[in-house]
């Protein structure tokens, strides 16, 4: 297999997303970015759950679930000390890309990227994401960590290029803050959290162009955390400004996010320049965030609570040579970063890898090989052994970090650490397993979740929508209802909520703009009722009463508006009672707040479906499919539009993809073979469908007859 590139260079930019780039760019204040997307594709990138950035950015690396590579929060037990420890690059149980590489010969280079503690011993520059992190006051010396440099040989150079928050001087905030000297920093403690991002992410730059000008390379990996770190901080100042914030904060703070997205566009400029022209870049995000109207008021008081403020989508963006030039792309996850770059080398993909090539993003359709797995591939990869430890004061140094950032509470007491992490793990891989459509896989772990803390109203309600998946109404039933009836828990200190593993000074408020998803829905018993009547009408929904699940959503509508998956849901039980006008209505007014909801574009294409609206049912379903590619349905309803149409090509090509997504979609099995038959059809796969459907038939009724 050819390659289609010399050089290929990653950028990842944490939380970026289009919603903020796209107005900057048509302002003219990111030049580079919108030259860089002029020269090539872009498309959104649909994130996986949960939106939890060191299991993501792990994905991206392999092309992997999180059930796959291992990684599956922020912390795990540490197996020396006795407590925790931050997740490491041991932690990953499977090859990145970098070791794919590696193992092919390629000169491989990787910064900053999230869990890559201790630096791999690559056949290149690895530098980890500790490398940056200041953990001595500016009058004292900064060793680096072990471990944060591979080779040893470039530590001393690499050491000299970092910079401490202390050398962050006013001219570089002003930018960010016009107002600065405004701040009273005696009281507003915002500025450090600013410096201490700003210096990082320069850092990290300094060392990625030191290596591109000084270091022979083929590929290079480069991670920047502060689009991400500056949001977290500041999007609650940025405009519109939200009523809770007062009009002083607003003006001093109301520029960060912008002038975070600026600074990276420069960035950007100079990684650029030092790769040149034969190189292809891939720029991506691992989720965006929310800065608009679905801002949540509020963060959940729990482990990982902040990740409410991320959306479900992030950027991609390609440019280099056999790269489109100025077209999107659609339908991209996480997952495909990973086996695009080995086609653009010329490598086979893994069978055992869940994302696929963006084909689409090639001016002609790449080769595209593929192995049973790279992890049976003999050749050293640059992996550490499993057991190779990290020295407590960097553990401590990220502790710290994702303490600041909220995603951990404190870890003093160690017992109740380990349990927290174990807890969390458990949790997130269940959620993993619910996104890969598994929820057999999941059941075992919420139950035994629930089991343990039945007042946690998050894994009361993740239990109940697996026991939905698994149509087990009258256990889903149940346990929604000791929820709904539970009293409303006493008002915990704030000591004891932190040793809970909440994080310090975190809120209990719902997250606005989604459905009860769990985060936050700690109220949902008693003065809460919108969560209350949403819930049981989900069941209600379920049950088959649509009158019954109408009454309550819509009491719950009425109640609380911002959530778009409650007029999904109320737009479904209008379809089911075939009220087509109110569905419509239903679907609608959930894109108006949040118009990336492929569930809602989905919805809209049944209506004009049974509407006989064909040519709008195409549009509905294209952007359906165009925001989220593995969704059966909505490639279903495409197929049955342009079947009607008499796009017979197009819909078998819909069709088909609706069953490689979806093997036993019977319908859908039924349609290839109507469409197969007429005139100018494929027989053969007339033929092929029909006996799929006649052997299916055949397996049901021997099941229902033993």
């Amino acid at each position: 297999m050819q390659p289609h590139t010399r050089k290929v260079l990653l950028i990842g930019w944490d939380a970026a997303d289009w919603k903020i780039a796209t107005p900057l760019m048509d302002q003219g204040l990111m030049p580079c970015l919108n030259d860089f997307v002029n020269c090539g594709v872009m498309g959104n990138l649909a994130t996986l759950q949960p939106v939890l950035s060191p299991m993501l950015w792990n994905s991206i690396a392999t092309g992997k679930h999180a059930d796959k590579h291992g990684i599956h929060g922020f912390i795990e037990p540490d197996p020396n000390s006795g407590g925790v420890r931050p997740v490491t690059s041991t932690s990953r149980r499977v090859k990145a890309i970098w070791n794919i590489l590696t193992q092919k010969g390629f000169k491989t280079h990787v910064l900053g990227w999230f869990a890559g503690h201790p630096a791999e011993p690559i056949n290149g520059v690895c530098v980890s994401d500790l490398y940056p992190i200041a953990t001595a006051p500016p009058d004292q010396p900064w060793p680096l960590p072990d471990g944060a440099v591979h080779p040893e040989s470039l530590r001393d150079p690499l050491s000299e290029l970092r910079m401490h928050p202390a050398e962050v001087d006013a001219s570089m905030v002003f930018p960010f803050i016009p107002k600065l000297q405004k701040v009273d920093q005696k009281k507003d403690h915002n500025l450090s959290a600013f410096v201490k991002t700003l210096s990082e992410n320069v850092s990290i730059h300094n060392a990625a162009t030191w290596i591109l000008e000084t270091q022979p390379w083929d590929f290079m990996a480069v991670y920047y955390n502060g689009i991400d770190h500056f949001c977290h901080a500041f999007m609650h100042f940025h405009p519109p400004r939200l009523q809770c914030i007062p009009e002083d904060l607003f003006e001093l703070y109301k520029d960060v996010v912008t002038g975070a997205y600026r600074f990276h566009d420069m960035l950007l400029a100079r990684l650029l320049y030092l790769a040149g022209r034969d190189t292809t870049v891939i720029l991506c995000s691992d989720h965006g965030f929310h800065s608009d109207h679905l801002r949540p008021l509020g963060i959940p008081n729990e482990p990982a609570g902040p990740a409410v403020q991320h959306r479900r989508f992030g950027v991609i963006a390609m440019a280099g040579n056999h790269i489109k030039k100025d077209e999107r792309i659609y339908g991209a996850t996480l997952l495909d970063v990973t086996p695009t770059i080995l086609t653009l080398f010329g490598l086979p993909i893994g069978e055992d890898m869940d994302g696929r090539v963006l084909v689409e993003a090639f001016d002609e359709a790449p080769q595209i090989e593929r192995i049973p797995s790279w992890e049976q591939e003999p050749g050293e990869c640059g992996m550490h052994p499993a057991d190779l430890r990290m020295d407590p004061d960097s553990a401590n140094a990220v502790l710290q970090q994702f303490a600041a950032l909220g995603y951990i509470g404190p870890t003093d007491d160690q017992k109740k650490s380990v349990e927290i992490a174990l807890r969390e793990a458990k949790y997130n891989l269940a959620r993993v397993y619910m996104d890969k459509r598994r929820p057999l896989q999941a059941l075992p772990m919420f139950e035994d979740l629930y089991k343990q803390q039945p007042e946690q109203a998050r894994f009361a309600q993740h239990l109940a929508q697996c026991y939905l998946a698994l149509r087990r109404i009258e256990d889903a039933k149940r346990v929604l209802t000791e929820l709904v009836n539970r009293p409303p828990a006493p008002k915990k200190r704030k000591q004891e909520t932190e040793a809970a593993g909440a994080a310090p000074g975190s809120q209990e408020l719902s997250p606005a703009g989604s459905g009860p998803s769990v985060s936050g829905a700690e109220t949902a018993a008693g003065t809460n009722r919108p969560w209350a009547d949403w819930l049981m009408g989900v069941i209600k929904f379920e049950e088959g009463d649509m009158e019954g699940a109408l009454e309550l959503l819509l009491r719950a509508e009425h109640a609380q508006r911002r959530m778009p998956d409650l007029h999904l849901r109320i737009g479904q039980a209008y379809l089911r009672l075939r009220r087509l006008e109110d569905a419509e209505r239903a679907f609608h007014e959930a894109l108006e707040i949040d118009a990336d909801s492929a569930e809602g574009h989905l919805g809209l294409a049944c209506v004009m479906l049974r509407k006989r609206q064909d040519d709008r049912a195409v549009e509905e379903a294209l952007a359906a499919v165009s925001l989220q590619h593995f969704l059966p349905m909505g490639h279903f309803y495409l197929g049955v539009a342009l079947a009607r149409l008499a796009h017979f090509r197009r819909a078998t090509l819909a069709f088909e993809t609706a069953i490689a997504m979806a093997p036993g979609f019977l319908v859908a099995h039924r349609f290839l073979v109507a469409v197969n038959r007429r005139p100018g059809g494929d027989l053969a796969k007339a033929i092929q469908h029909k006996k799929w459907i006649g052997d299916f038939i055949r397996r049901r009724r021997e099941a229902l007859n033993k």
